[in-house]
């Protein structure tokens, strides 16, 4: 399935309170590689950007006078997208400022073109919990190359983000698994048939027991005899 990372700029924060899409920036991943088939867009919003986001993105008003409109562009960006999962960091954000731009045209939401929707701010709040978690953050945790970042811009985020996307779920190519009657052809990885592998039972020897009792005893100290082994008497 197409994969298309996607990232917006915006007037402001607020699509319901009349802030505009000026950006949108699109980047293609087939069988986890670019294709180089991107898709990007300046547009005109009808407004002035506020000052802080001015600040964050630095596209000034006078830049997107003759820019086209949303509307110009809608069939498009819709055919471009259409039936791919589409991933975005901070999904509720991008996807309110499309689904709102798409409204006032009378079309449906953003979703129901497309095959679905990953946000990436899910899944990395859940790889690096307590953690620091915006697109600079992942970067630098990930050693991706961000130093022409000095601000947003839709197509340069979008395309950090694939490459953020591809650290996160490295390893998912490693090991193609058949669940059907047999083996398969694949031409996008290496087919491994795991049904006649036995893997090896370890037992933990006593020194192991009695370090993880130990673990087990320390936590359920700190919990003042809370913990869920405890209360179920195991």
């Amino acid at each position: 399935m197409r994969q298309i990372f996607l990232d917006t700029e915006t007037t402001g924060l607020y699509a319901e309170q009349g802030d505009r899409i000026i950006e949108i920036g699109c980047v293609e991943l087939l069988n986890r590689k670019l294709t180089g088939r991107n898709l990007h867009f300046y547009l005109n919003p009808g407004r002035d950007s506020h000052e802080e986001a001015l600040k964050v993105h630095g596209i000034s008003n006078e830049f997107l006078r003759d820019k086209p409109p949303f509307a110009a562009i809608a069939d498009e960006l819709l055919a471009y997208v259409a039936g791919a999962e589409i991933i975005i960091h901070n999904a509720p954000f991008d996807l309110g400022f499309l689904n709102q731009e798409l409204a006032l045209l009378g079309r449906p939401p953003f979703r129901e073109v497309v095959h679905s929707v990953t946000d990436t701010l899910v899944m990395a709040k859940e790889m690096f919990p307590g953690k620091r978690n915006s697109l600079d953050a992942l970067c630098d945790r990930l050693g991706v190359d961000n130093s022409g970042r000095t601000l947003h811009g839709a197509l340069l985020d979008a395309e950090l983000l694939a490459d953020v996307y591809i650290h996160m779920t490295r390893g998912q190519e490693a090991l193609l698994m058949d669940t059907g009657a047999g083996p398969t052809d694949r031409s996008d990885g290496v087919q491994v048939d795991l049904r006649s592998l036995v893997l090896p039972v370890l037992p933990a020897n006593d020194q192991e027991l009695e370090a993880h009792a130990d673990v087990l005893r320390q936590i359920d100290k700190a919990s003042g005899g809370k913990t869920v082994w405890q209360a179920a008497g195991v």
